[in-house]
């Protein structure tokens, strides 16, 4: 499958390797450079929330990672800011801590920052809130509510697990070698069918849980699917993180389960508008066209490759010409 719904309370004491090379949500640093670097042994340990008012907060913000429907879905005890029943968890698994998959231990330490997507420099509340109204296609929660603080607050708590000013491998998703061919939907629907529809459904329905609060394992299209503007509908950045993490039973970060190839034509599939539909977003984002990563399929572009192509690939011609012209590619 695609997308596990991993619930799993961090353990007491969860070790995770670290050293140097990633930004957070980078585009395309190379992990192989970081092959070679001694690497260092981070503990994260649950225990170690204080017990005071702001490990309350943080203790809040790591349930609402994990439970995030059940407090502020579309039936939420604390307010209904989500359109779907998703949870943070569904993307960035095992509340965030786990690596390659969405990391968010140095989101803390790198926010502020410039965000091409939309152009300007957005604070880590800004960022969140965008998870809260693209994948979730919610609306924002208020910057000084409770729910605001308690996520901010345990995001400044699992950074103190890492080390200042060093990115570490697994904070960015799995990189892949881009195939010299276009990815080919069609051959991940065959792939789909194998591999994910026994618990993401032949629909791409999901799988809700027995109080329907939730889902064990999300939709991937459909009215209660992510946007086209979610970073999940970007078919090389789904394929990195299906890498690492899927299927949940099969796959690990030190060995993948579906080859690169296989991965981007899982995505190619999940991701075909022409097949599947999805909630519409308001707008395409990217508002200087230069700055636009290359798997986003959404005119207007600086280079003279279609919508096609930048959705399916081949991608390093993309990547050259990008290159002849000055820009910095993305991905």
């Amino acid at each position: 499958m695609i997308f596990n719904f991993n619930k799993a309370v961090i353990t007491a004491s969860l070790f995770i390797t670290a050293s140097f090379g990633i930004v957070f949500f980078s585009c395309n640093t190379d992990e192989k450079q970081l092959s070679d670097v001694e690497p260092q042994v981070i503990q994260v340990d649950t225990t170690k929330i204080p017990d005071n008012k702001f490990g309350k907060a943080v203790k809040y913000g790591r349930s609402l990672m994990l439970n995030t429907a059940y407090y502020i879905g579309p039936k939420g005890t604390k307010g209904r800011f989500l359109g779907n029943k998703m949870n943070c968890s569904n993307c960035h698994q095992d509340a965030g801590t786990k690596l390659y998959s969405f990391n968010l231990m140095k989101s803390h330490e790198d926010y502020p920052q410039y965000r091409a997507r939309e152009g300007k420099i957005l604070t880590l509340a800004e960022r969140i809130n965008n998870c809260v109204m693209r994948p979730h296609n919610g609306k924002p929660l208020p910057l000084d509510g409770e729910e605001m603080v308690a996520l901010l607050s345990y995001f400044k708590w699992i950074n103190s697990f890492v080390p200042k000013g060093e990115p570490f491998p697994g904070q960015k998703n799995k990189s892949i070698e881009l195939p010299a061919t276009a990815a080919n939907p069609e051959q991940g629907q065959v792939l789909y069918d194998m591999h994910c529809v026994r618990c993401h459904g032949k629909e791409g329905e999901g799988l809700l849980q027995k109080d329907k609060s939730t889902y064990q394992y999300p939709p991937l299209w459909g009215p209660e699917g992510y946007q086209p503007g979610s970073s999940m509908h970007r078919n090389i950045k789904q394929a990195q993180w299906l890498k690492a993490n899927m299927p949940h039973d099969k796959a690990t970060a030190e060995k993948p389960f579906l080859t690169d190839k296989e991965a981007l034509n899982i995505a190619a599939f999940v991701n075909s508008d022409k097949i599947h539909k999805r909630p519409n977003p308001k707008n395409f984002d990217y508002p200087h066209a230069e700055e636009k990563a290359i798997d986003y399929a959404h005119q207007p572009f600086v280079d003279p490759f279609s919508e096609e192509q930048h959705r399916l690939g081949p991608y390093q011609p993309i990547i050259d010409y990008l290159n002849s012209k000055g820009y910095t590619p993305t991905y």
